[in-house]
């Protein structure tokens, strides 16, 4: 039996089983629609249940077509989580890809489906009815975008047209009759537009496979939700692998040049060679049946929802990348495109839709990109995004611990920014790089923040231990002993940002000011400084360095214990090497 007949079959069937039982349409069935339709199966047997996907493929990990592109996942197949097959056969739930619904009749409680293998127009009524139609990559109308070699990694057939492109042979000797016969090779230049996190996927994944990758980005830094600071050390390692980055420089355009490749033309009049060209500059929510509907559309461009996933029709429910829900931290509206969420956010409407009182509540952006050897991660707000809200209310901290044990092979450094409140301590948001155990120590922040945790309990986590894997004292401990000193009063810190009229007191060794030091700086080595006392002024306040606050904190508790005034110069010279400027 084909795919088309046994559509038909297990509709058939349905429809004599249920009766006057309610009948669910999902739109859209990667992530949240996939999420609701099994879900809700589970919960409600009786239910009719119709999900339609526009596409050729239902539930696949579009999360790893980047992976798939770069040959870590070589088969197309592993990408395929669920297929029509299984949700029919295992869920009894009639699927239908290739099939895209062109209108929704609010009032009538109707919707119109066209199937665009065989062009057949059908109108199916619900009772109720999700929207899950995710968001599409921008796509500005630049001049040229449309040239081949110009792609959007957003599906399975994306990807497979990258690898295709990928793997042709060009001819070089294009304009030049001069050239030998090994004018014939593989695509060598690549230019990805947009530093977020399919473009630094992309530019790891065409790096594996050998070529030589421009990275292009508007703004003054790569990897938008991160702090400018830290996201500086992304970019340097972005340059140590070989990857020319461009900042502060916007597309202009593309064109093809006299070889026959292409050139993709910035704002600053600059022209970057290019054999492929990724276009990763964001996605905009998919709104147009929403618009059909009649859904309320927020500021921010996507539906609005509740706490239960209903629309502004209470028929309607809508979830994924295409929503607008509440930033658990801040209580603002948000657009975060995560599959986590998404996936959460079908659970729930599933719920909500069978009868339960389930609520969603809310996203903290909690994300991680690898890079190579290193992986990006963060959790809560940034501190630029408390900033924009005139939230003068936190602190933040800067720690470099070891990933784990020192004493045990392969320890890394991990660099880590924790903000939290100033007059209670609640965890508000953590971004930490490196190349070992940054997604156990962003998970355990994530965590603390969506129960409401403070950098006290932090402190009294109990986290697994040996040697291969953390300390004694984690680094996520450590951040709490860290705030919790501060909000304690036990170590006052400052900032570089600060320092500008302070007395600088340096207690690192001769040997490192040598390699580094601090204009204007005492320096005064931590073993000495007992000893020394009597060398500085009680009428000044010592901001006191070393290299990553350790040995600083140190010297502030001796100094405030003989009656100086003491801060501790927060992430000491490391943060100093990556501030933003």
């Amino acid at each position: 039996m084909g795919n088309e007949d046994l559509s038909k079959e297990v509709a058939r069937r349905i429809k004599k089983q249920k009766g006057d039982a309610m009948k669910v349409i999902i739109v859209g069935g990667v992530a949240g629609g996939a999420s609701c339709a099994a879900r809700l199966r589970r919960l409600d047997e009786k239910a009719e249940i119709l999900m339609v996907e526009r596409g050729p493929y239902v539930s696949y990990a579009n999360c790893g077509l980047p992976y798939h592109i770069g040959g870590t996942i070589e088969k197309e197949s592993s990408l395929l989580v669920a297929t029509e097959q299984m949700f029919r056969v295992m869920f009894n739930v009639d699927c239908r890809t290739n099939c895209e619904v062109v209108g929704i009749n609010a009032k009538q409680k109707t919707v119109d489906l066209k199937n665009h293998l065989t062009g057949e127009m059908t109108t199916e009524k619900y009772d109720k009815l999700l929207l899950s139609p995710g968001a599409a990559p921008i796509r500005p109308p630049l001049p040229g975008i449309d040239l081949p070699g110009i792609f959007s990694v957003r599906t399975v057939p994306d990807a497979r047209k990258i690898r295709e492109w990928l793997d042709r042979d060009i001819d070089r000797s294009v304009g030049n009759p001069f050239t030998g016969p090994d004018t014939v090779s593989k695509p060598k230049r690549a230019v990805v537009v947009g530093g977020g996190f399919i473009g630094l996927e992309m530019v790891e994944n065409f790096v594996e496979r050998g070529l030589e990758v421009t990275l292009i980005e508007k703004l003054n830094q790569v990897m938008p939700p991160l702090d400018k600071e830290m996201a500086r050390l992304v970019e340097r390692y972005l340059r140590r692998h070989g990857v020319q980055v461009e900042l502060g420089d916007g597309v202009a355009g593309f064109r093809k040049s006299t070889d026959g490749a292409l050139e993709v033309l910035t704002a600053s009049g600059k022209a970057h060679p290019a054999d492929i060209v990724i276009l990763a500059i964001g996605v905009r929510p998919e709104t147009t049946l929403a618009k059909m509907a009649g859904i309320e559309i927020g500021m921010l461009g996507g539906m609005r929802v509740d706490e239960h996933m209903r629309t502004s029709n209470p028929d309607i429910f809508a979830v994924g990348d295409a929503i607008e829900v509440k930033n658990f931290v801040t209580g603002q509206w948000a657009l975060i495109p995560l599959a986590g969420p998404a996936n959460r956010q079908g659970r729930i409407a599933a719920d909500v839709i069978a009868g339960r009182d389930s609520k969603f509540r809310g996203t903290q952006g909690t994300s991680i990109c690898k890079l190579f050897e290193a992986a990006i991660a963060q959790t809560g707000v940034s501190e630029k995004q408390l900033i924009e809200l005139g939230d003068k209310d936190y602190e933040k901290v800067y720690l470099y611990p070891n990933s784990h044990a020192g004493y045990y092979p392969g320890t890394k450094l991990l660099i880590m920014k924790v903000l939290f409140r100033k007059s209670n301590g609640l965890l508000l948001g953590a971004q930490v790089l490196g190349e070992d155990g940054v997604p156990k120590r962003i998970d355990s922040f994530a965590m603390a923040i969506q129960l409401g945790g403070t950098i006290f309990d932090l402190e009294e986590a109990e986290l697994c231990y040996a040697p291969p894997f953390g300390s004694g004292k984690d680094p996520v401990n450590f951040a709490g002993m860290v705030a919790a000193n501060i909000l304690r009063g036990d170590m006052p810190i400052c900032h570089w940002d600060g320092t500008e009229k302070g007395f600088l007191l340096d207690v690192r060794n001769p040997q490192e000011i040598e390699a580094e030091a601090v204009p204007g700086a005492v320096n005064i080595p931590l073993p000495e400084l007992r000893k020394r006392l009597g060398e500085l002024p009680h009428d000044k306040e010592m901001l006191v360095i070393c290299r990553s606050a350790v040995r600083a904190y140190f010297a502030t508790r001796i100094l405030m214990q003989n009656g100086f005034k003491a801060r501790n110069i927060s992430g000491g010279m490391l943060a100093r090497s990556h501030r933003a400027m």
